[in-house]
């Protein structure tokens, strides 16, 4: 009997470990998207000299946020907005 107490309790670690994980992963991808937000406003008012740089940047938040939802079992190519 001691076993399937045992049994249960490794379960719902896991599931408790699960949640965390998706909740750290969720605020990851607003965090990228915040920061893609920034680089968009900076490339707006940039210099042409710096804007490709800002350019690379935002490739590679977007590539990020696209690989975060597709972890969390999101459609990578929905619209951003659909995160909030």
């Amino acid at each position: 009997m001691a076993e399937i107490i045992y049994l249960r309790e490794i379960r719902a670690e896991r599931r408790r470990g699960r949640i965390a994980q998706r909740e750290n992963l969720e605020r990851a991808v607003q965090l990228l998207m915040e920061n893609l937000a920034g680089v968009a406003a900076q490339l707006a008012a940039a210099p042409a000299s710096e804007q490709a740089e800002l350019l690379d940047r935002v490739e590679k938040l977007a590539a990020l946020i696209g690989y975060g939802r597709r972890m969390l079992g999101e459609e990578p190519d929905a619209p951003l907005s659909a995160l909030k």
